[in-house]
């Protein structure tokens, strides 16, 4: 299967290109406009195009499309279209499972050259347990002072949401072949990596592989923690998942998302990686024991009230979407209102952006 290019083509030539694609491919479906039409007609972006038709949205997607369907319903939303209908070729599934808890018909279809196939919803991912030789290194991580949490089978480390180590099989092989000192801690392969990120992670075995894996991290541990505190000036580590530390502080005060208690929760679907905006989840009780679940986001993020589509899908709890409160734009109250399941939208204030 050809995977989807990382970084999109913004030049002139390929909008032409994605806007001449969308109406050849919304003229082979439902016929040419009555009106006198062109691909100037076709509004476009990086990642794709749009177009209106007879009161329907058409919007195109190019490259991946997981999280591209909030802004397509935005799309919509702001021209009054009354249906949604989105073309892509990537992460049609996912797509299809998410448009389905929206009252606004959507419907999703992957391009097969000039041919629109409906997509069929996929299931949610399973979310497979952490392998017993992983868990046996979560001692190490409290050992250093961050927070042990799980994810999709991964375990790893976070201070303050942040993450800063990750259980990994397979030892490191240097330059010259040789394990590092620093990641040998179990015969089976299995390591406790230290750093933000996959490329932090190997930076930091390169030049800091002669430091036992402890120490290493808890030093890793009070640099982040001093970063991400109230009042701390702009840093990278405290730009990086701020919807996680939105979750940490309402871990740590409950009360400011109306619970009692509230613990860390697997999202729906694996996180690609730690520098996308992606939310996250929590579970809580109220003080009269209610079950509910809290979804974190930040920023504007078009995609939050999808991903709530997906959380719906879990449990039938009751969810909250919290977002910083300078976040809590009108649109996010539209998108949310189309749900078929309500959901409270709510804002929080951040120590940090």
């Amino acid at each position: 299967m050809a995977k989807a290019p990382m970084n999109p083509d913004d030049s002139p030539q390929h909008r032409q290109l994605l806007a001449t694609k969308l109406q050849i491919l919304v003229d082979e479906h439902v016929g040419p406009s009555q009106s006198v039409a062109s691909s100037s007609d076709v509004e476009t972006f990086a990642t794709g195009a749009a177009l209106l038709r007879d009161g329907a949205a058409w919007v195109l997607f190019d490259g991946r499309a997981g999280r591209s369907l909030g802004a397509a319903m935005v799309w919509a939303i702001r021209r009054s279209a009354t249906r949604l209908n989105v073309i892509a070729e990537y992460d049609t599934g996912l797509l299809a499972r998410r448009a389905a808890a929206f009252s606004l018909p959507i419907i999703i279809w992957f391009a097969d050259g000039r041919t629109l196939l409906p997509a069929i919803a996929e299931p949610l991912p399973a979310r497979p347990s952490v392998p017993e030789e992983h868990e046996a290194l979560r001692s190490l991580i409290v050992e250093a002072g961050a927070i042990p949490n799980v994810e999709h089978g991964v375990l790893f480390g976070e201070v303050r949401g942040l993450e800063v180590c990750r259980v990994v099989a397979s030892p490191t092989v240097g330059f010259l072949g040789e394990v590092s000192e620093s990641a040998r801690v179990a015969d089976d392969g299995v390591r406790l990596e230290v750093g933000v990120g996959a490329a932090d992670r190997e930076a930091f075995r390169l030049l800091h592989g002669e430091i036992p894996t402890v120490t290493a991290l808890a030093n890793v541990v009070s640099t982040v923690q001093a970063h991400r505190s109230a009042g701390s000036p702009q840093h990278p580590l405290n730009r990086l998942g701020v919807e996680r530390f939105l979750r940490w502080q309402a871990e740590e005060t409950p009360v400011l998302v109306g619970c009692a208690e509230l613990i860390p929760a697997e999202p729906p679907v694996p996180r690609p990686n730690l520098k996308d905006l992606v939310p996250c989840v929590a579970y809580g009780a109220h003080t009269d024991g209610a079950p509910v679940t809290i979804v974190f986001s930040s920023g504007v993020d078009l995609d939050a009230l999808p991903f709530v589509a997906d959380v719906q899908a879990m449990s039938d709890d009751p969810v909250v979407l919290v977002l910083p409160v300078r976040d809590l734009l009108p649109i996010v109250s539209e998108v949310a209102a189309l749900l078929e399941r309500p959901v409270a939208v709510v804002g929080l204030a951040s120590s940090i952006s």
